[in-house]
């Protein structure tokens, strides 16, 4: 091989591994932030005063089997 074909083939290399680490990281931030919105909408908003938006909550949980009480 020559040195232009080894270059290309380093450069090929290196263009193709950076798309992998950066769906993992986009993979983890969306994660965390769907384990984040889940963390508010089952505490947060199961907790809250307003009569409306509790029993909403309430409702959801017991769809999905979660248990609230």
């Amino acid at each position: 091989m020559s040195q232009s074909q080894l270059a290309h083939a380093a450069q090929t290399s290196t263009q193709a591994a950076l798309p992998v680490a950066a769906g993992q990281v986009g993979r983890l931030s969306q994660a965390l932030m769907a384990m984040v919105l889940g963390l508010f909408v089952v505490g947060m908003v199961g907790f809250s005063n307003i009569d409306v938006v509790h029993n909403a909550a309430h409702d959801v949980r017991h769809s999905n089997a979660f248990p609230c009480h």
